[in-house]
């Protein structure tokens, strides 16, 4: 692990204009991912500017809003009342994204931006085009059982490793963003890049941008949500598959529905014609799967991650019919 200077930020706009002013400089919060990538001279940079002590901590409601602070911790939000009353599919992916030590330490903020899992952008000795522009992808020819079949490309297939982003995506949150430039609002729609021929370009920060909030809406009263994480075991794994899902029923008919899934993209995958095809329909199994080949069209297995088109309809399947049988929230 290479040393680096190591600077306490006393204010939003000091730790902003410490960054922007240091190309090699990268915020710290809980450090969950980002020291362990330190620890394998993955990520490698010369400054850390420490944001932990800043005042962007607590869920307040804003009407039909909650306003998170960045530096919340998983944990906090999976307790808030609203989240477990009016957000269930929040919730779920939350405690299903992390054990208790790591919700504890993880922030919202950092969650958003955690880097993927994939082993070959982990380890050096191997071609990334992630983590080294120009390298290659070791992926594509090696081991990739994990990786992803939507929003791919010749140059990277990661997945996206966040649970909550997924939730999230369905709901259409937004963040708040503080830099150089003042302050913007990003929906998460349009924060993630698939890597296409840069996929070290991984969301629509600029450098020295610091995320400070995001904006959660809370789904109206009565609507049905969950999130179903499929995965190799039920301790602490990342998802095969997964799906953050939303209905509101009336008249025996879907009025509304949010449907998001990760695991299988390489960003958390919003599903708008998905949705559509749910819109107006009769909350039945039929339905159900055509809703389940739209969420995939255009999926690209290979040869040992194909499995995951057909895993992605069912688990689409499944968490739709639990939420017209059982009600959800």
């Amino acid at each position: 692990m290479r040393s680096c200077a190591y600077v306490r930020a006393a204010s939003v706009e000091e730790a902003v204009a410490e960054v922007a002013a240091d190309p090699e400089a990268a915020y710290l919060a809980g450090g969950t991912t980002q020291v362990d990538l330190m620890r394998d001279e993955v990520f490698r940079p010369a400054r850390l500017v420490d944001v932990t002590r800043l005042p962007l901590r607590g869920v307040r409601r804003d009407g039909g809003v909650l306003v998170a602070g960045a530096l919340t911790t998983m944990e906090e939000l999976a307790a808030h009342e609203d989240v477990t009353a009016r957000l269930p599919l929040v919730r779920e992916a939350l405690l299903r994204g992390a054990s208790p030590q790591l919700r504890h330490m993880a922030t919202l903020g950092g969650n958003l931006l955690q880097r993927t899992r994939c082993r070959y952008y982990r380890d050096p000795s191997q071609a990334c085009n992630k983590r080294e522009p120009g390298a290659g992808c070791a992926a594509l020819d090696g081991h990739h059982r994990t990786h992803a079949v939507l929003g791919t490309s010749p140059h990277c297939i990661a997945t996206h490793p966040s649970d909550l982003a997924v939730a999230l995506l369905a709901l259409d949150a937004s963040v708040r963003v503080h830099g150089p430039d003042g302050e913007r609002t990003l929906p998460l729609t349009e924060f993630y890049r698939t890597p296409g021929a840069t996929p070290h370009v991984e969301n629509a920060l600029a450098h020295g941008e610091l995320i400070t909030h995001l904006e959660i809406p809370l789904l109206p009263a009565g609507a049905r949500s969950g999130y179903l994480k499929v995965r190799d075991r039920a301790s602490y794994e990342f998802a095969l598959a997964s799906v953050a899902a939303a209905l509101v029923l009336d008249g025996g008919r879907i009025r509304s529905a949010r449907l998001a899934l990760g695991g299988v993209g390489t960003v958390p995958w919003r599903v708008p014609r998905a949705e559509e095809a749910l819109l107006g329909a009769r909350p039945e199994r039929g339905v159900f799967e055509a809703a389940a080949e739209a969420a995939l069209a255009g999926a690209e297995g290979r040869p040992d991650n194909g499995f995951k088109i057909e895993l992605g309809r069912r688990a689409v399947v499944r968490m739709l019919s639990t939420l017209a049988e059982e009600g959800g929230s």
